[in-house]
């Protein structure tokens, strides 16, 4: 039996604005770019809402209505779903139709889509809980498996999240990791760990998400029909085939011109025609299916670039400069209790920004270069700089606040002043003289 696992991340970050040094303690929202370039994030918000979003929903969503037994996963970021509530909120009741039907089940992340794992556990605990509070308000469900940020994993992860009570996390099937291993079957961590983990089949993956539309490629045309004889393969070589790819994918990276959607609404069927064939979500792939041995990642993968590690993100000094000085403004940011304070700089732990500023070249520049909104690494990371400059700014303000109030309990309440009346300027008047009168007695008394 080949079971197939459709897995869609769907996220979108809060593009900083171009930040310049003299807005430093003048401007302190960092996020509401208004003009027509790719940092507006409403104005992208809707692009790729119509684009790909509603479209690809339609045709999911008539699927699953076609095939009682198609089936998909889904993860979505807090900052995705915080943008559809403000500027698309019909487009998430497009992603409620989809998860109302009982075949579609959310994963849990970090809800700012962020690296906290790498640099504070407490905080990576903190967006997983309010991302797992924000899906149970918006679907009505609680996620039972998990995925992290651009499928960053080691046997750590593995370990952390297990004990946080997920039953599979999903990872890159990257052949430095599995060697002659398939990606094709359910593994689990080394040391007799039970949650399961689901390896992604990137070859057929990136068919779809990257080469789909490349004349270049020797399997141009894809069909459906091509694409099912090579899910049909793995029967008998294999349980799972994890097709994990950015949901944008559909519209956004491959144009509808590209036939893409004809593509997808026609795949289910032709798979479903090998009656060996199924769809599972994650959750239930892990149920299902018993683990065929322990895959051991003691260092970070990725699904990111050709290495399959973090380079993506940290590749460069300038990517360390500012994720240092960024998760070390986390304490003081924290202990100011300000709500405002602690949104924006969450929203800069978004793994983006620092995308946007590497500085890779050759084939994984390409694509670096396609998805960076700014026109250089550079311009980005001095924007970037710049804003956690004003966050500096802002947290100094409200410590030199703070320190100029006395305690509650040392302080005085002045009484409070009211206007002079008539009598009391005629009083004042008749003290002056009094006092004035008895001072020239002392004086001839002398």
């Amino acid at each position: 039996m080949a079971s197939v696992c459709f897995y869609f991340q769907v996220h979108q970050p809060y593009r900083t604005k171009k930040y310049r040094v003299f807005d430093i303690g003048h401007d302190h929202h960092y996020f509401n770019d208004k003009s027509d370039q790719d940092i507006n994030n409403e104005k992208i918000l809707h692009k790729v809402a119509t684009k790909c979003y509603r479209r690809t929903n339609r045709v999911l969503l008539e699927l699953l209505e076609r095939y009682p037994q198609f089936k998909c996963t889904f993860s979505l970021s807090g900052t995705v779903i915080e943008q559809m509530e403000e500027f698309s909120p019909e487009t998430l009741e497009t992603f409620r139709a989809l998860v109302k039907t009982g075949r579609v089940e959310i994963l849990d992340e970090t809800y700012h889509h962020s690296l906290s794992f790498l640099y504070s556990k407490p905080e990576f605990e903190d967006q997983v809980a309010l991302h797992r509070a924000k899906v149970q308000q918006v679907f009505g469900v609680t996620p039972t498996s998990f995925r992290n940020t651009e499928l960053i994993y080691s046997n750590e992860l593995a370990s952390y999240i297990e004990k946080m009570g997920y039953k599979a996390v999903l990872a890159e099937g990257a052949d430095h990791i599995l060697g002659w291993r398939s990606p094709n079957f359910l593994y689990s961590p080394p040391g007799g760990s039970n949650i399961r983990l689901l390896l992604k089949n990137y070859r057929l993956s990136d068919d779809i998400a990257f080469r789909f539309s490349s004349r270049d490629w020797v399997d141009w045309p894809l069909t459906s029909e091509k694409f099912a004889q090579w899910v049909n393969a793995v029967n008998g070589n294999g349980n799972l085939v994890n097709l994990f790819m950015d949901y944008e994918t559909f519209g956004e990276h491959q144009w509808e011109d590209t036939g893409i959607f004809d593509f997808l609404l026609a795949l289910p069927g032709e798979i479903l025609k090998h009656p060996d064939n199924d769809f599972v979500t994650v959750t239930e792939a892990a149920e299902r299916y018993q683990p065929v041995g322990e895959v051991d990642v003691p260092y970070f993968i990725s699904w990111a670039d050709i290495e399959r590690d973090l380079s993506a993100w940290l590749g460069n000094s300038i990517q360390h400069e500012a994720i240092q000085k960024l998760y070390s403004l986390e304490a003081r940011v924290k202990d100011a209790h300000d709500p405002k304070l602690l949104d924006d700089w969450r929203k800069l732990t978004t793994s983006d920004h620092f995308y946007y500023m590497c500085t890779k070249w050759f084939a994984d520049g390409d694509v670096h270069k396609y998805f960076n909104p700014y026109n250089t690494p550079y311009e980005a990371f001095i924007a970037y700089n710049n804003i956690l400059h004003d966050l500096e700014y802002r947290l100094d303000h409200h410590r030199a606040v703070g320190t100029h109030h006395a305690p509650k309990h040392l302080s005085v309440t002045p009484k409070p002043k009211r206007e002079k009346t008539k009598e009391d300027v005629t009083q004042a008047r008749r003290t002056v003289r009094r006092t004035s009168a008895k001072t020239k007695e002392q004086r001839a008394g002398h």
